[in-house]
């Protein structure tokens, strides 16, 4: 793999796992459409999701500090600083179990029904039409008018809804962000709420994914480092530049417009993939 095509394939990754346009589509569809396309090998996967794993840790920093502080002794404020109320402590250490029961079925499902979910990475039609129907999900939470509840307000239900649904995003097709988000948003989150949360919880199921993968980066020659370091580096900063985005659109315009880049990207995988 040139250096080139580790950038291209890395902006790719980055841009597209934060994005509710699902990355795993991209990765099946479009080497289904391109003679002699060859997969990158599973070590620059392992490499690519590491990278926005980073983004998403830089991104969402605070919040993540917020929730560790929340199980250590509160330090005594110095003059004019801020002291944490009890009751958002407690708010924070409510959300970090409802990111584990998450994170516990979404695990869960996804060892029991492994082989099932990797058989459908073989289809790029099945893929293209799930793709299809997260541009459902997308356009139909822009008519949700009724969500108000923060993260202060969330509750058990969401943790377990909000974990069976990343785990039904384990197929290709479903975006994992855009199926979390918009389930959120069903429930009455916040939208920038629903996405705080929803990638919250993607920090654990992105980080057993790299675990589980870690061993091929043991193998690796030399020769690759430069090669890997650029898609590590160029997923990384487009993930983070792809999660501002989302954020700064979430609230202003809303999800339609993945929505309709889904349901264009799908139809037109469709048509192509029967042309052949």
């Amino acid at each position: 793999m040139t250096l080139m095509e580790a950038v291209i394939l890395g902006i790719v990754q980055g841009i597209t796992e934060p994005l509710p346009v699902s990355s795993s589509a991209h990765l099946v569809i479009i080497p289904s459409l391109i003679p002699g396309f060859g997969q990158p090998s599973v070590a620059f996967d392992v490499l690519l999701h590491l990278g926005t794993l980073v983004a998403v840790v830089f991104f969402l920093k605070r919040e993540i500090a917020e929730l560790i502080a929340s199980f250590l002794p509160e330090k005594v404020p110095t003059a004019g600083a801020r002291r944490t109320d009890a009751g958002e402590r407690a708010a924070n250490r409510r959300l970090v179990l409802w990111i584990v029961i998450a994170t516990f079925l979404t695990g869960a499902i996804g060892i029991l029904f492994r082989e099932r979910i990797e058989r459908l990475f073989e289809s790029a039609e099945t893929t293209a039409c799930m793709l299809l129907i997260t541009g459902v999900l997308l356009f139909l939470s822009d008519r949700v008018k009724k969500n108000h509840r923060n993260t202060a307000e969330m509750n058990l239900a969401d943790g377990i809804i909000l974990g069976l649904v990343q785990a039904a995003a384990l197929i290709p097709g479903i975006s994992r962000s855009g199926s979390t988000i918009t389930f959120g948003i069903f429930r009455g989150l916040e939208r920038k709420t629903a996405a705080t949360f929803s990638f919250l919880i993607s920090i654990p199921a992105i980080a057993g994914a790299v675990l589980l993968k870690a061993a091929y980066l043991i193998r690796l020659p030399a020769g690759d480092f430069p090669a890997l370091g650029a898609g590590f580096l160029a997923a990384a900063v487009a993930g983070f530049l792809s999660l501002k985005l989302l954020f700064a659109m979430i609230n202003k315009i809303g999800l339609a417009p993945f929505a309709w880049y889904c349901w264009c990207f799908g139809a037109a995988a469709l048509i192509l993939l029967g042309m052949r």
